[in-house]
């Protein structure tokens, strides 16, 4: 049986891959994390995976953790620093030890430079750490994605997009002062391309079995394309309280203030005036010939519908 060594084992992305391959049965998983006692990495235990510590700071144990596998899902934490220039660190030290340790299939979880189609130069946006739009997106796809390929790792480029779980955490409709759930995303009537993590898992598996075409190749998955009005529909319909959309404009959203603020106003705003460069690469189709059992929004919340809190 191939082993494959998953990275961020116990996050969002991470987790959904490891379970995937365990629920398989054709791949054996050593799941990575940087805490073998937390809850998450028990789980993963119980459940058939082999639980190693290593830390991506330190190249000499993630050498050891990629030691006798065949292939490797490799995920970067950008939201734990929000530092590009520490993510290319991370990605440098992940692309050494896949080398060293011989592996046969990277799948590397990666967005799209979005400055093919706003440049530093344009306005509209901010520019951030002076040279990126996005820089979880293009540090990634205009820096990262160049290292694999140079690296001559045979790698998968695994092009995610808006995650459904944001809605159950972060990004979750809010119970507003006038008594009224609603949900903030600064999206206008644009539409989002987003996916369950469930379906990241099954995607990565599907990758995975079939290494002669998915090596080399860009794999773009989306569930459906929905817009913020729709999710709000969603949501009333699974929770039976009705949700309203009150979107914000993408300048009040940057002025919220938190950590990373000012980044993910610039995201929703490609998202929502770019819908050819990001909406247009993300096949809704493609998605499920590749997976044929994707979650539907409605179905991921029904699923998770005991962790919706207003």
């Amino acid at each position: 049986m191939k082993l494959i060594s998953v990275m961020g084992a116990t996050g969002v992305q991470g987790g959904a891959v490891a379970r995937a391959l365990l629920g398989s049965g054709e791949f054996a998983v050593r799941a990575i994390t940087r805490n073998a006692s937390s809850e998450k990495a028990v789980a993963l235990a119980k459940a058939g995976a082999e639980v190693v510590e290593a830390s991506l700071n330190d190249e000499a144990a993630l050498r050891a953790a990629f030691d006798g596998a065949y292939g490797v899902y490799l995920v970067t934490p950008f939201w734990e620093h929000m530092s590009a220039a520490k993510e290319l660190v991370e990605v440098e030290n992940l692309i050494s030890a896949a080398k060293a340790a011989g592996i046969q299939h990277v799948v590397w979880s990666t967005l799209e430079d979005t400055r093919e189609v706003i440049p530093v130069s344009d306005d509209r946006m901010p520019t951030l750490d002076e040279v990126y739009k996005v820089p979880h997106f293009d540090v990634k796809g205009g820096v990262a994605d160049r290292m694999f390929a140079e690296s001559g790792l045979p790698t998968t480029y695994l092009q995610l997009t808006f995650y459904w779980d944001n809605l159950l955490t972060d990004l979750k409709p809010q119970r507003d002062p006038d008594g009224v759930v609603a949900l903030h995303l600064p999206m206008g009537t644009s539409a989002i391309a987003g996916i369950a993590s469930e379906d990241i898992g099954a995607v990565t598996l599907s990758a995975f079995r079939r290494p002669s075409e998915t090596i080399g190749a860009t794999i773009t998955p989306a569930g459906e394309h929905l817009t913020g009005e729709e999710i709000a529909d969603v949501f009333t319909k699974v929770t039976g309280e009705h949700v309203a959309y009150r979107p914000p404009t993408f300048d009040q959203f940057r002025g919220f203030g938190f950590p990373g603020a000012e980044e993910l106003g610039n995201m929703f705003q490609y998202y929502a005036e770019f819908p050819e460069a990001f909406l247009g690469r993300r096949d809704v189709e493609k998605h499920y010939s590749i997976n044929p059992g994707w979650l539907s929004l409605e179905q991921f919340l029904t699923r998770h519908r005991d962790e919706i809190a207003f």
